[in-house]
């Protein structure tokens, strides 16, 4: 018999459920990200930086789509270029972590309105650090203006930078970055232009 899975995490299985993949492998992060939902109620980090050693992340993609253009930050612990976000805290909404992580670490409230506000991209990352964990990452997209700085959190981040939309000329950054650009690129062509 399986137990029933608590509020918080089915909640979580059924955002995971309508994410649409772009490819067979967000297919299989997809699945396995299901699998470990109806295993697990323990999906939130309650401890630094590595309990439980898989945990849920909101990512936040600061996106300009006029110009075609993706914020990155330059992560001070990573060394790497990516978007803003952060763990999710123990039974908060990743859509509610999204908006917080956009305060704390922008300094802006978060504005969906480039695809909306559910997760578009869905990744399962081993960390490569000494704390090796798994991160299942749920990828939002909020919208920015190319012709403004931000204010970057200076304890995680040294700075951050516009980059164009395109996948094939990345900074060093999350491997599923480019993946998410192909998608992020295919979804905004296929919205109406006043959408944008």
């Amino acid at each position: 018999m399986v137990a029933r899975m608590e509020t918080a995490t089915a909640l979580v299985a059924d955002i995971v459920r309508a994410i649409a993949p772009m490819d067979s492998l967000e297919q299989q992060h997809i699945d396995l990200t299901l699998s470990w939902l109806a295993s697990t109620d323990d999906i939130f980090r309650r401890v630094r930086p590595a309990t439980p050693p898989q945990h849920l992340v909101s990512y936040i993609a600061l996106v300009d789509p006029v110009e075609n253009a993706l914020y990155l930050g330059l992560h001070r612990l990573a060394g790497l270029h990516l978007p803003m976000g952060g763990h999710v805290d123990p039974g908060e909404h990743p859509l509610a972590a999204a908006r917080r992580e956009t305060a704390e670490e922008l300094g802006i409230d978060a504005d969906f309105s480039v695809v909306g506000d559910r997760p578009l991209f869905l990744t399962v990352t081993p960390t490569v650090d000494a704390d090796t964990h798994t991160d299942v990452s749920l990828w939002y997209v909020i919208r920015g203006s190319r012709q403004r700085d931000y204010a970057l959190d200076r304890r995680e981040f040294d700075g951050g930078r516009w980059w164009d939309i395109d996948p094939s000329a990345l900074p060093e950054s999350d491997p599923h970055l480019g993946r998410f650009l192909t998608k992020l690129r295919v979804d905004m062509l296929h919205r109406p232009v006043l959408d944008r």
